[in-house]
């Protein structure tokens, strides 16, 4: 090709792209004749060559080949860079617009593109691991880059560099993204340099902060901020003012970003565009928040979950949320009713909400009928808040509906809508944990092709889920939760078709009346986790063929019999209460290496633990309680390091407790109560530091209780020695146990004094759960523990124990003044301090205990009344004060009018009043709790002078006010006799006729 068709070629081209206005130029395509260009370029041609006229473009390819300049600031940029996966390897030749990650302008040759966001970060198949990043230093030749628009080097990994100052000099950015790429330290101010910047993104990197955010408003283009995790808690006071001085933003994420404030009166509305929104997990002290977010009617997507929220939703016009698609507002402490946001929400034309998350919560409230227009709606998550109510019949009508969770809220109640059958959309059901009544039949599923999650459950068991024997569902599910709802008597046939339940799913089919042999049709389903317990369901252990997939496997309370068998998939194994028996497998630790979970608690196991137990070195829950096993324990504990629960309960084990036991490392719970242990406590205590809960109770323990154990078993929530051999005093250090709610020393021969430090046990008093340090991972494994209470013994299950506040000191041979202390303990619910030799009063403030739900102060020697202050026990409901020698009347108003069984009062000669049949003197006041005549000799003596002093002033005025008043006027003593005169004249007048009447009559009867 010539040089005039090279001119010509070139020519043209620069005038198609001038018209298009891809140049952007000022000149016009009309200001100029095509056939004029041509001939000005023509002759410019001929005095200089075409590679200074055009230096950008290759005759055969349109792809521009960059400037020389910039190529070699590219390549310095590469140096510096780490490139593992040699992501850059195209970086070579001449043609640096065609490498990977840079795009040109294709008039000019610059450089405006750089993007190396790594779309596969950490990319894994198999044992292999492809981290396709680049990391290293960013070199200043990026400088170089003048035209440079837009800049990505999201998903890599810069190892906790800073982002380097030159970055605010990029003048020409209007896109950068620096996410997920591991930069650390301040933010530099200098990027509010970037004047023409649209989207920037800091997100999810390590340590980003800011020192300030004074230099974000002169990003006055900007569109898109993110500065997810960057922490902005040195500017928290300004945040909002900052931020609201961007007008064009749009797009606004700021979460997990240590916000902790929002200003009660913040500035007014300056976002005119914002139309999403991302404050979520940060912590704010304020619940206006949500009133002024909720005034911005341009947005499109509201999320604050997990921001500290309280008080009510806000009341916001109806329908003045219109364009809301998305609300975010999950796990705060949001409360009131709901129906202000759905007010608010309603009224629109176009209900375009698609997303509402409000779960974990403390809402109240009811579905609304108008929730059926919303049918846009794709996901309803209202999961564990407080609503109530049934589900609307309307809810038919959410054609586009995917999702429906609204499991654990307890209140919601009544039958389940049959209208849930139309959704074909649905693919994950949550109705969990609620109180759902009356029957679901095939009609409740009759659309539902493409639902893969269903859970259902009824806490009072009053769903019945009644379908034919031959019915096929239409959906063919990967997970399945029912539990509390009547499948039964026989197992439900329609599992059989549920074939999509696959290795890493779960099936619950728990409390649901179940009975009979589990079909051998049933092992072929393959979940991954299996609970059938709570049924009645019946076999052998041996008959079981799980599959390879099962490793968490739940039997508990059924029928299944027979020796315990091993398989050697399972992690977790839970067979409480059947009826299996025999030995333990004597290879049990080889056999089921990897086992975590071990309950078989409440069956009839026999003979010792098995050596091979020592094997289990995942082993974290081991619960062998209420069997008969026995012997000493001689195993090697040592080598069950993640040890954090150990229940050998109610079995004949002997010998003395291992002290190895106190050697494990994460062990929080051991319970050896029931047992024939012997021994002394202070040989296996020590190094016990971790313990939460030890029950040694119901044993043949002996020695002095440690003073060290108020010093090293500082986390201590529950301590039971109860029912053994044990003497001396109680220690004062036990004061130090700060963190115990459980403390019962009874049945022992313990003596001396109740410590009067015992208002530093700061746990009794504080209302509520218990605080425990107790793995927050483990609360969920099964933990029961006796404890009597209210006069009988009973077993608690693990959250009824975190509420218990119990001390028992009965049954010793303590003796001396019930310390003041005690009524210091507000949040105590459980007081025995029986069959002791306790003197003196009940403590007169023991009202103070509002609480107390079991006061047992029985067989000791104490006297004196009952104190007025007892009436203010309005939760007592178990009360035992009998053989002691208590006097004056029993108060009858409160509580006490419910404790009417004369035995709580018997063997106190001196009480008197219901229920005992001795009745108090008359001067007694038993009603209202107050002292009698004999118990306040003064008072009485003070009351009959005033009423001798009222009786002579009655017969002074009485008298004298009569009398007196005739002796000193005469005409009123005149005119008081002449009344009297005619009165005895009138009087003798009416006699006397009834007289002769009388007579009169008596003659007729006579003469008749």
């Amino acid at each position: 090709m010539n040089d005039f068709s090279v001119y010509i070629a070139l020519i043209y081209l620069s005038y198609q792209q001038t018209v298009s206005g891809e140049l952007q130029m000022d000149i016009r395509a009309t200001t100029f004749s095509p056939f004029f260009i041509l001939l000005l370029l023509f002759f410019l041609a001929q005095t200089h060559p075409v590679e200074a006229v055009w230096p950008n473009f290759s005759i055969e390819n349109s792809t521009p080949s960059c400037i020389k300049k910039e190529r070699d600031a590219l390549l310095a940029f590469k140096e510096d860079l780490e490139d593992p996966s040699n992501l850059l390897s195209s970086w070579n030749g001449q043609s640096c617009c065609s490498w990977f990650g840079i795009s040109c302008n294709n008039q000019t040759g610059h450089v405006t593109k750089l993007d190396l966001q790594n779309q596969y970060q950490y990319f894994c198949t198999g044992s292999s691991c492809d981290r396709s990043y680049v990391g290293g230093k960013l070199n200043p030749s990026l400088l170089e880059l003048k035209y440079l628009s837009y800049l990505d080097l999201s998903n890599n990994d810069f190892q906790g560099i800073t982002i380097p100052n030159f970055m605010g000099s990029l003048s020409n950015l209007r896109y950068l993204d620096l996410s997920r790429s591991s930069f650390s330290g301040m933010v530099p101010p200098n990027l509010g340099n970037l004047s023409q910047l649209q989207y920037l993104d800091l997100s999810l990197s390590l340590e980003l902060w800011v020192s300030d955010l004074y230099w974000l408003p002169n990003l006055s283009s900007l569109k898109y901020l993110s500065l997810g995790s960057v922490n902005l808690s040195k500017a928290t006071t300004h945040w909002l003012q900052t931020v609201n001085m961007l007008p064009s933003l749009s797009k606004l994420h700021l979460s997990f970003s240590g916000l902790l404030n929002f200003p009660q009166s913040p500035p007014s509305v300056n976002f005119t565009s914002l139309s999403v929104l991302d404050l979520s997990n940060n912590q704010f002290d304020s619940s206006s928040i949500l009133r002024w977010w909720f005034n911005i009617t341009t947005l499109t997507s509201l999320k604050l979950e997990r921001s500290n929220l309280v008080g009510p939703i806000p009341e916001v016009p109806r329908g003045s949320l219109c364009n809301l698609h998305t609300v975010d507002l999950e796990a705060n402490s949001l409360n009131g009713d709901l129906k202000g946001l759905w007010d608010a929400l309603s009224g629109c034309h176009n209900f375009s909400l698609e997303f509402i998350d409000l779960r974990t919560n403390k809402l109240t409230g009811n579905l609304p009928n108008s929730l059926g227009n919303f049918k846009n709606l794709r996901d309803i998550d209202l999961f564990s808040n407080l609503l109530s109510g049934p589900i609307p019949q309307s809810i038919g009508n959410l054609s586009h509906l995917e999702e429906l969770k609204l499991s654990n809220n307890l209140m919601f109640s009544g039958n389940i809508p049959e209208s849930i059958g139309q959704l074909d959309e649905l693919r994950v059901l949550e109705l969990y944990s609620n109180s759902w009544e009356g029957v679901m039949t095939k009609t409740h599923f009759m659309n539902l092709t493409k639902l893969f999650w269903l859970s259902l459950s009824s806490r009072q068991n009053a769903l019945v889920l009644k379908v034919p024997n031959d019915w096929i569902p239409p959906f063919n599910l990967k997970s399945i939760q029912i539990s509390g709802c009547q499948l039964g008597p026989s197992f439900p046939a329609w599992l059989k078709t549920q074939t999509n339940i696959y290795a890493g799913s779960m099936m619950i089919l728990s409390n649901g009346a179940i009975s009979g042999p589990i079909p051998d049709w049933f092992w072929k389903i393959c979940p991954s986790q299996l609970d059938i317990s709570q049924n009645s369901l019946k076999g052998y252990l041996s008959s079981l063929n799980f599959g390879s997939s099962l490793w968490w496997v739940d039997l508990s309370f059924n029928q299944f019999q027979g020796p315990l068998k091993l398989w050697p998939y399972v992690l977790s194994l839970y067979l409480r209460n059947n009826k299996l028996s025999g030995p333990m497998p004597s290879d049990i630790g080889h056999e089921m290496p990897g086992l975590q979970v071990l309950d078989l608690s409440g069956n009839f196991l026999e003979g010792s633990i098995p050596l091979s137990l020592n094997k289990l070195n995942s082993l974290r829950y081991l619960g062998l309680s209420n069997n008969s096993l026995s012997g000493e324990i001689h195993i090697d504990w040592s080598g069950m390091r993640n040890l954090w629960i150990i229940d050998l309960s109610k079995n004949n084990f002997s010998g003395t407790i291992p002290s190895e036991f106190c050697s494990l490392p994460l062990l929080s719970w051991l319970q050896l109560n029931s047992n024939y242990f012997s021994g002394q406590l202070s040989l296996f205590l020590h190094n016990c530091t971790r313990i939460v809960t030890f029950d040694l109770g119901d044993n043949k323990l002996s020695g002095t209780i440690p003073k060290w154990i108020g010093k090293e078993l500082f986390s201590l929530g529950q301590l039971r020695l109860r029912g053994n051999l044990l003497t001396g005093k109680i220690p004062q250090e036990l004061c130090l146990l700060t963190s115990i709610h459980v403390l019962d020393l009874s049945h022992n021969n313990l003596s001396g004094t109740i410590p009067t430090c015992l208002d530093k046990l700061t746990e009794f008093k504080n209302q509520g759960r218990y605080s425990s340090s107790f793995p927050r991972s483990l609360l969920n494994y099964p933990r029961y523990m006796d404890l009597y209470t209210k006069g009988s013994q009973y077993e608690y299950d693990p959250g009824q124990i975190m509420i218990v506040r119990m001390l028992d000191l009965s049954r010793n041979n303590l003796s001396g003044k019930i310390p003041a202390a005690v009524t210091n303990l507000s949040a105590l619910g459980t007081l025995n301090l029986s069959w002791n030799r306790f003197t003196g009063n009940i403590l007169e403030n023991i009202g103070d205990l509002r609480s107390l739900e079991t006061l047992d102060l029985s067989c000791n020697n104490l006297e004196g009344p009952i104190p007025a202050s007892m009436t203010s026990l309005t939760s007592l409901s178990h009360l035992n004060l009998s053989n002691n020698n208590l006097s004056g009347p029993i108060p009858l108003i409160n509580q006490f009018n419910t404790l009417n069984d004369p035995s709580i009062y018997e063997g106190n000669p001196g009480l008197c009043g219901s229920p005992l049949p001795t009745m108090c003197s008359s001067d007694s006041v038993p009603k209202d709790g107050g002292t009698t005549a004999e118990d306040d000799e003064d008072g009485s003596l003070s009351d009959k002078f005033w009423f001798y002093i009222s009786l002579g002033l009655g017969f002074f005025v009485g008298f004298w006010g009569v009398c007196g008043s005739l002796l000193i006027k005469k005409s009123w003593r005149d005119s008081y006799f002449r009344f009297l005169n005619n009165a005895k004249d009138w009087i003798l007048l009416v006699v006397e006729l009834n007289v002769a009447r009388l007579r009169r009559m008596t003659r007729k009867m006579e003469h008749a």
